[in-house]
């Protein structure tokens, strides 16, 4: 009798531990994070699929930020989206008008009755993300902004001062010169030039991009980065180009390759290359600043806007589901997770209790000009040219800007055509973006 007892009970207890595994809900979550900031976003799934038992969060890498987009809505439209997708800043014209596609954040917490405040965001980061009305459609992720690194040994060898980084363009280029002569193989370089260049130019420079607010007050929009600043900017890289005071290496992120081989003294790029940067050049070894300006054109820099992704829901998935969803959010936007993230990457942090938690850990007195950038975000109050930009079909339009800057570096063409030309194309685009979501 005994044994027959003992067996019921070990077989209740294997039906138990099968019956829990099976009523575990999986979430799919889909990123663009490959390398260390994949092992970075790994590592925070694991950290909620430890804390809970009830929802287990799988990730699935899906290549480049395009790539990730372009998937899931494929996915989608075969009804086989998974629950949550980050995507990328310039996607956000095209998740808004995605009807019937996207379930908005703010709702999603209210319907879950998961305890959310969107006020204990960083203000520049959710606006980029909310409706006209401040609802937040997106949970904020990975946020960044463009930032300026100096390689300090190569400023050492041209006999400047290591320590002080230019504030301005013209500072930059007589540095970069300077750099150049002593050895240097390379001046300058940026990362992602459309982003940089182009469109963190504007905001530094409280100027437009596009009409209505940059696009936030409508998609019957036209582009308007074709003007005389921007124009006389490329044009002087133009020039400068010639002895390699400035080097163009690449569409995105592929410039930073020279920088962090040491070829380059000045680099810009985004906050969240600082630790790939610091692991390779060793922490000592350079510094990072805000970006220059021409004091021609403004007194004094405006603000920066964010890059980076946010993660968007999506509709189809049974009602139960998103509640796991609702809770993996609010432990990936919690303060100690959020920090971290922010210590080891470099991307802001997205909440204000994130940043409180890093300042009291001493982290920035120790890792100096790792809060450049959440200053560039904050430095003035947004304008409507520096709050952010909202444009359909920005992917394509990336893609024609960043063509014809590459003909203004080939020689094919001046600045002016050039930017003329992106301008007319880019136009092209948001025509067709308006008639299809009219």
């Amino acid at each position: 009798m005994t044994r027959i007892l003992l067996s019921s009970v070990a077989a209740v207890a294997v039906l138990a531990s099968t019956h829990g595994a099976v009523a575990q809900t999986e979430i799919q979550f889909w990123h663009a994070m490959g390398g260390n900031l994949g092992e970075a976003v790994n590592a925070q799934v694991e950290g909620f699929n430890k804390s809970q038992t009830e929802y287990k969060v799988t990730p699935v890498y899906k290549g480049s930020y395009t790539e990730t987009l372009t998937a899931a809505i494929a996915a989608f439209r075969a009804k086989q989206a998974p629950h949550l997708v980050q995507v990328f800043e310039v996607g956000t014209a095209n998740m808004m008008a995605a009807k019937g596609a996207v379930y908005p954040v703010y709702q999603l917490m209210a319907d879950a009755k998961e305890p959310f405040d969107p006020k204990a965001f960083v203000g520049p980061v959710t606006g980029y993300y909310s409706t006209t009305d401040g609802k937040l459609l997106s949970m904020p992720f990975n946020s960044s902004t463009p930032v300026l690194y100096w390689n300090k040994e190569l400023l050492q060898k041209a006999g400047l001062d290591p320590n002080k980084p230019p504030t301005t363009w013209p500072e930059l280029g007589e540095m970069a010169k300077k750099a150049v002569a002593a050895g240097a193989k390379c001046g300058f370089t940026p990362q992602w030039q459309t982003w940089t260049m182009i469109e963190n130019f504007g905001a530094w420079h409280n100027l437009p991009y596009a009409t209505k607010d940059n696009g936030f007050g409508g998609i019957d929009i036209e582009l308007k980065f074709n003007d005389a600043p921007r124009i006389k900017h490329i044009a002087t890289l133009a020039e400068w180009s010639k002895d390699k005071t400035f080097v163009y290496g690449g569409r995105e992120g592929k410039s930073t390759a020279l920088f962090t081989a040491g070829d380059c003294a000045f680099h810009i790029a985004s906050s969240a290359s600082a630790s790939a940067i610091e692991k390779a050049l060793g922490k000592d070894k350079f510094g990072i600043g805000m970006m220059p300006y021409w004091p021609d054109v403004i007194a004094k820099p405006q603000n920066s806007i964010i890059g980076g992704a946010t993660l968007w829901v999506l509709q189809g998935k049974p009602a139960p589901e998103y509640k796991g969803v609702a809770k993996f959010l609010s432990y990936l936007s919690s303060g100690p997770v959020q920090a971290k993230w922010h210590q080891e990457t470099g991307y802001v942090p997205v909440s204000l209790a994130a940043a409180e938690i890093t300042e009291k850990d001493g982290f920035y007195k120790t890792n100096p000009g790792r809060d450049v950038a959440v200053k560039e975000l904050t430095l003035n109050p947004p304008t409507a040219n520096s709050k952010g930009l909202r444009i359909g079909n920005f992917v394509q339009i990336r893609d024609i800007v960043d063509s014809e800057l590459e003909n203004v570096w080939s020689g094919k063409k001046d600045a002016k055509t050039a930017l003329d030309d992106a301008v007319k194309a880019g136009n092209e685009q948001l025509k067709r973006f308006e008639a299809a979501n009219k």
